[in-house]
């Protein structure tokens, strides 16, 4: 599985580059601030939700620590999907650019 660091995420949003980042934290979790432009996709939804995402489109998936996120990737490499799995999930993003690059 592919994997991709904190800072190269960083990089392709302060970039502007067109990507797509999909939380898979449960609600309360995400209410506390995600990734910008980040979509938020539950795991436990994700099955039933894959007909919202392009299976030509590279998707970085995103957790709390990366465990679920490693679980969501599995998921979606099943069924065909590029994914690529944000080591150390919120936990490392957070500790690297605080609470300024999270939007409510």
């Amino acid at each position: 599985m592919q994997q991709i660091l904190p800072e190269e995420l960083y990089k392709k949003i302060t970039n502007g580059e067109t990507i797509s980042v999909i939380d898979v934290r449960e609600d309360d979790e995400v209410a506390q601030g995600m990734i910008p432009r980040a979509k938020h996709i539950p795991l436990g939804e994700l099955e039933n939700r894959l007909n919202e995402l392009d299976k030509e489109t590279e998707h970085i998936m995103v957790c709390r620590s990366g465990a679920r996120s490693t679980k969501a990737c599995q998921i979606m490499l099943t069924k065909g999907f590029k994914v690529k799995n944000m080591v150390g999930g919120m936990i490392s993003w957070e500790a690297k650019y605080g609470k300024s690059m999270v939007v409510d």
